[in-house]
């Protein structure tokens, strides 16, 4: 299915967020996702279908001055 991840098109094979989490190879805990501008909770990753189209953004803290 074709989505948008944090601003480029990507044809993915994920149906929910966790399974995309583990496609792309993201690592760790720090990271907060939004499916179509709706922050879900870490707790419903497993849970949320992901749809053709939806845009998703994966947050990362960053550091800096």
């Amino acid at each position: 299915m074709r989505v948008i991840v944090n601003g480029e098109p990507r044809e993915i094979s994920a149906a929910s967020i966790d399974a995309l989490l583990r496609e792309l190879d993201y690592e760790g805990t720090h990271f907060a996702i939004a499916v179509n501008f709706d922050v879900v909770p870490r707790s419903r990753w497993a849970e949320t279908a992901l749809s053709n189209g939806d845009e998703i953004e994966i947050i990362t803290p960053r550091q800096g001055g």
